[in-house]
């Protein structure tokens, strides 16, 4: 039989003409008008990884110019390059290290980033200052930035997506997800203070895991920063870190910069092993580390198969249910490492009917009922667990797990073990509060509180738990101290006049400037909020404000609301007099313009008024002994002139001051003495 015919004149007619009406058809979806031929082939990529490019061409079939472009793109090759690669730039540079330039040959290292032109091949020679444009455009599917997925395509910089299309505005999330949530990461905050010791060397500031992103220390003080490594196939390495370079660390790119006062270390990540990043004594005094990075959620649920059914025949049901999965070594943990993530939600059971067909001793099918009406499987039930044995740095706690049998009126029976052994046999111990106990953090000193002499300094000491955050549980007695004598070596000169070295405000000047100047601080300190408006609106009245204890923490630039206890010094007033002015008819005593006038603004307001007794009362009796009280005015200092008691300070105010007199003993009531006056009242 033949295996084909010689097509006829009639039969090729009608082929070509399907052709021509299917090319015309494909091309009438993107170009209405015809002037355009359809796309040809994709051509090849222009990298075998990393992200290239490829085009496609199509042909203007009209004697006029088309509109839109004869040219497209797409990426393609979107697999990683492997290690020994190297960088696609570097490699078009070093291809020109054979090319003499000016009569000279040059090892050529590559010039990324250029925000100017970042499409061009631009080159240094090594060990020179000398840049050079060996190329006006780099080869398509170069990376117009180091840290971005954009690349160049015929010389211009073109965006690419996390999903590797081009024009795709998609990105990665903080976790490494393209488009995600963020919810399969968490973020990682805190701060570290070395603490010298004679017996070690050195510190360990933090453990970085596997996966880990984003990565940021800064490292503040004399001390100096290296890194160990563990792979997970157990492999050990270590970098001392001692001079600015960007590394390669167990495959991790490492990015270090070393300063006289500071070291900074950056790893954008994913981490192929783990970090623990360490800090070596070298100083005299303390060094502090702060650091930041999004550490993978390595347990997550995963939900289970369908369990066995809860019948044979008949119709049953089975569920499902979740079990705690270690993403890193592919295996079921126990569930508490799930429970350690509040992002983590364990997903419900699902339920469903099996078993359906009748059972081969019955005379037709069995009714389906409600699953919780059925026999259900013996099952593993559990006590709830016992408190942990310790409230920080892990513990254990327990309970008893059986196995038990409900019937179908619910009563629940123990049975033999081997009657729930169809699944695991939940754990009777699990380790607990296995986060690290909250320890003192104490930070930087502020200045000294004088510019001669001895003074003070002080310091914020926190209390910071596992997760960076300030809270209790410390003990007090291990608190360091927040306050310290300090000596400027600057020798203290008294002027000969009366007024003080440093010549306060005037009252009302020195309040303002306090309140608009209470700003929060690294040290734990009392902060009152505004005055409210005076209770009246001439004459005496009363303000109050609210009064807070705060706190700054600097790792987060945020502020926290502390217990009353944890500042120290005196809680500043939540209640004052307040003084409107005259009312109407009266005559004001106190014009501070003029007093800041007649002072020149440099006497304390509190310093011209003072408290001062003068003189007592009259005696409360005229024989057998009385009282007498001491008369309390406030004066002025220069004048001596009484002045309106708002003018001193309440809190200043001289004690109640009491003495006898006429002490003498009163004479015998005569005979002859007049009959005793009508009372006074009545009641």
């Amino acid at each position: 039989m033949e295996c084909c015919r010689r097509a006829t004149p009639g039969t090729l007619l009608l082929f070509l003409a399907f052709l021509l009406l299917s090319s015309r058809t494909a091309r009438s979806e993107e170009d209405p008008d015809g002037l355009w031929d359809a796309w040809g082939p994709w051509s090849e990529c222009s990298r075998t990884c990393g992200g290239g490019a490829s085009y496609s061409l199509r042909r203007c079939l009209s004697s006029k110019s088309c509109e839109g472009r004869n040219i497209r793109y797409r990426t393609c090759s979107n697999v990683d390059c492997p290690p020994e690669a190297g960088d696609f730039r570097a490699q078009q540079c070093s291809a020109h290290n054979d090319v003499k330039h000016h009569g000279q040959f040059y090892e050529w290292l590559p010039v990324s980033n250029d925000p100017d032109n970042p499409c061009s091949l631009k080159c240094q020679a090594k060990g020179t200052a000398l840049v050079v444009e060996l190329a006006p455009k780099v080869l398509d599917g170069t990376r117009c930035y180091t840290e971005s997925l954009d690349m160049c395509i015929s010389g211009l910089c073109q965006i690419v997506g996390c999903d590797h299309q081009l024009g795709s505005t998609v990105k990665e999330d903080n976790c490494g997800v393209c488009n995600g949530d963020g919810s399969t990461c968490r973020l990682v905050r805190g701060q570290y203070k070395s603490q010298l010791s004679a017996t070690k060397s050195d510190d360990a500031v933090v453990a970085i895991p596997y996966g880990s992103r984003h990565v940021r220390l800064v490292l503040k003080g004399p001390d100096h920063l290296h890194v160990e490594t563990k792979t997970l196939q157990g492999a050990k390495g270590e970098n001392s870190l001692s001079s600015t370079g960007t590394f390669l660390v167990d495959n991790s790119s490492v990015d270090f910069q070393k300063f006289p006062d500071k070291e900074i270390l950056r790893m954008a990540g994913p981490l192929t092993a783990d970090f623990i990043v360490k800090i070596r004594n070298s100083g005299s005094s303390d060094s502090t580390v702060q650091f930041i990075f999004y550490q993978p959620i390595i347990h997550r649920w995963r939900e289970t198969d369908f369990f066995p059914c809860s019948a044979t025949c008949g119709g049953g049901y089975q569920l499902t249910s979740a079990e705690c999965y270690d993403l890193r070594s592919n295996r079921v943990v126990a569930d508490q490492y799930c429970h350690y993530y509040p992002e983590n939600i364990k997903p419900k059971p699902k339920l469903q009917e099996c078993n359906l067909d009748p059972c081969p001793a019955s005379d037709g099918y069995k009714q389906i009922m409600p699953y919780d009406l059925y026999h259900p499987l013996p099952r593993w039930e559990a006590t709830p667990w016992t408190a942990c044995s310790s409230s920080c740095g892990g513990g254990i706690q327990s309970r008893a797990v059986s196995c038990v049998e409900e019937d179908i009126q619910g009563h629940v029976t123990s049975v033999e073990e081997w009657k729930c052994m169809y699944t695991p046999k939940m754990p009777i111990a699990q380790p607990c509060n296995i986060f690290d106990c909250p320890k003192w953090l104490a930070q930087e000193w502020s200045p000294c509180t004088v510019t001669c002499g001895q003074g003070l300094r002080y310091r914020v000491v926190l209390c910071i738990d596992h997760r960076g955050m300030h809270t209790g549980g410390c003990s007090p007695k291990t608190k360091p101290h927040i306050k310290e004598e300090c000596i400027i070596p600057t020798p203290c000169y008294k002027p000969k006049e009366k007024l003080p070295v440093e010549a306060k405000l005037p009252w009302f000047k020195q309040a303002q400037e306090l309140e608009e100047g209470a700003a929060v601080s690294e040290e734990p300190s009392f902060i009152p909020e505004a005055w409210s408006a005076c209770t009246v609106t001439c004459g005496v009245g009363t303000q109050v404000r609210i009064v807070r204890c705060q706190v700054l923490l600097s790792f987060s630039q945020s502020v926290a609301d502390l217990p009353v206890d944890e500042c120290e010094g005196p809680k500043p007033a939540s209640q004052r007099a307040c003084y409107a002015g005259p009312c109407s008819g009266e005559i004001p005593e106190f014009n501070p313009d003029e007093t800041d006038g007649l002072f020149g603004g440099l006497q304390d307001f509190d310093e011209l008024y003072d408290w001062e007794y003068e003189g007592f009362t009259k005696c409360s009796e005229s024989c057998g002994g009385g009282v007498q009280e001491a008369v309390v005015s406030c004066l002025n200092k220069q004048t001596q002139e009484p002045a309106d008691e708002n003018l001193c300070v309440t809190s200043r105010r001289p004690p109640q001051l009491l003495k006898s007199c006429n002490l003498d003993p009163c004479p015998a009531r005569s005979s002859i003495d007049s009959a005793w006056k009508a009372c006074k009242v009545l009641c």
